[in-house]
């Protein structure tokens, strides 16, 4: 693509230098810069990608896009725009010719649920006879094609090359996870969606977002800015977000479970096998087969059909969709074993996710509760006391222990922990007392010790709850990302047989 080509398509405020050169490709890191490379100098929390502009230069870029004039070689171009977060998605989609103007376009946002309400769409638009491509927490994904994502929503670069890839393989449709920072730096700024998806807003990602206001705000971007024309939004009204959003968009398909929601459940019976009864929706009742378990996955899929509303599909589908769709990996993924005990992994890591998974388990009433649960590192410490607190209230055994410690002492991240814990426990057990059966906390730093000792107390009938990683392979100390699956782990575990 010329230059000129693409300016032509985008916002300037002032450009220099040659406009008859090609770009090859665009990049946002100064390291991958190259001949033939636009460089977009991103203006970050901690760095300045204008800073990186010579290094930029020096790996053979001549293509500079910026938000302040930096002095620029003759045989280089500079381009200044107001936001360069901006101008990089509007390029991104130019460079890689709008593949999203191609596929069926949905977006699902929210605090919780994102992952299992995608999973869910991809498996109802494939019964109306689509073939969806699937961006998000767990991967980027089509068919045989996939990726490690790096990001719930990818950056524009890799997201727009995704989208190509896909479209290019034959997806016809596109389900993604848009974050509501994705929403912020305007990652998603070159598309326009067919559906939008809410879910439910709950305390996250506060060490970037100043408050609840804030990340309210910029979740609803999504609905204000990247609707197409005609285009409507689903919708869970179950909570006070969700009743703004919908008080806002009157066109939206409500779902919840309360009756006057437009899609809601009526004859719902959820067990150990899965969901299964009829929910009310505009397209009459529905009948409702799914294999996923728990409260809060009924939510997802009243998230799910409401989506399959929208998107104007037969209700044939959106049936078969929910019955094919199989359990998300990390979201209460079993871990088979023969002690006659429920072993389950899930990726809950805020207060409310591991609320809802808790509710879930417990309603299958096991004989025990075993609970293994962290908090990451260099993320928002208010929620820690916040889980401390639901992982002892719901579990006969809460085993506190490390998640993503990062650059943050673990011990000291443990002990913002024990502050919610020590509402409903006063003290810590001992391995023995916890051995003999005794309700209460432990405190096991090392990961991989506390799941194994959790696996030695199990007994027939117990139910262990292994949170906040779910499908992550990897554990992140210092700055370092070590291999680490904690199915991985219990599995070798269980083969083990003894005490950790």
């Amino acid at each position: 693509m010329n230059v000129a080509t693409l300016l032509d398509k985008l916002p300037i405020l002032t450009q220099c230098g040659p406009t008859d050169l090609t770009v090859t490709a665009l990049c946002n890191d100064s390291r991958q810069a190259r001949s033939g490379a636009a460089f977009f100098a991103l203006r970050g929390l901690t760095q300045d990608g204008h800073d990186y502009i010579p290094q930029a230069l020096q790996q053979g870029a001549k293509i500079i896009f910026m938000e302040r004039p930096v002095l620029l070689p003759a045989d280089c171009c500079g381009i200044v725009v107001v936001d360069c977060r901006k101008a990089l998605s509007q390029a991104a989609a130019e460079f890689y010719d709008h593949p999203e103007t191609r596929l069926c376009m949905v977006g699902v946002t929210g605090t919780n649920g994102k992952t299992t309400t995608t999973y869910l769409l991809e498996a109802i638009l494939r019964a109306a006879g689509q073939a969806p491509a699937v961006l998000g927490t767990v991967s980027y994904r089509f068919n045989a094609l996939q990726q490690e994502a790096s990001h719930t929503t990818p950056d524009a670069i890799e997201l727009f090359a995704a989208l190509a890839t896909f479209q290019q393989h034959g997806a016809t449709a596109a389900v993604m996870e848009v974050s509501s920072h994705a929403l912020h730096q305007y990652r998603v700024e070159g598309i326009s969606f067919d559906a939008a998806v809410f879910t439910n807003l709950t305390p996250e990602h506060l060490d970037y977002h100043a408050d609840m206001e804030e990340y309210f705000a910029a979740k609803r971007l999504l609905f204000a800015e990247r609707l197409k024309p005609g285009a409507r939004a689903a919708l869970c009204i179950d909570d006070a977000y969700g009743e703004r959003l919908a008080s806002e968009f009157p066109q939206a398909i409500t779902c919840g479970l309360a009756p006057q929601a437009a899609v809601h459940p009526q004859r719902i019976k959820l067990s150990l096998d899965g969901i299964h009864g009829t929910f009310a929706s505009p397209l009459g009742l529905l009948r409702i087969d799914s294999r996923l378990v728990g409260p809060f996955n009924l939510q997802n899929l009243l998230c799910a059909v409401a989506a399959g509303v929208a998107l104007n599909l037969p209700a044939t589908a959106i049936e078969a969709g929910i019955a094919a769709a199989h359990a998300v990996p990390g979201r209460l993924e079993r871990v088979e074993n023969e002690r006659g005990a429920l072993i389950l992994v899930d990726y809950a890591h805020t207060g409310d996710a591991l609320d809802k998974a808790l509710a879930a388990v417990t309603s299958l009433q096991p004989q025990r509760i075993i609970t293994v649960f962290g908090c990451g590192g260099d993320r928002d410490r208010r929620k820690r006391p916040v889980m401390g607190e639901v992982a002892a209230r719901h579990s006969d055994l809460a085993i506190v222990t490390s998640d993503n410690p990062r650059t943050e002492d673990p011990h000291a991240i443990i002990a913002e922990i024990e502050k919610g814990v020590q509402q409903i426990h006063s003290r810590r057990l001992s391995e023995t007392e916890a051995r003999q059966g005794g309700n209460g906390y432990l405190v096991v730093p090392d990961r991989r010790q506390a799941i194994r000792l959790a696996v030695s107390l199990l007994a027939a009938g117990d139910l262990l709850l292994v949170a906040g990683k779910g499908h992550e392979d990897y554990q992140i100390i210092g700055k370092e990302k070590f291999h680490f699956d904690d199915r991985e782990e219990l599995r070798a575990a269980l083969s083990t047989g003894g005490p950790a």
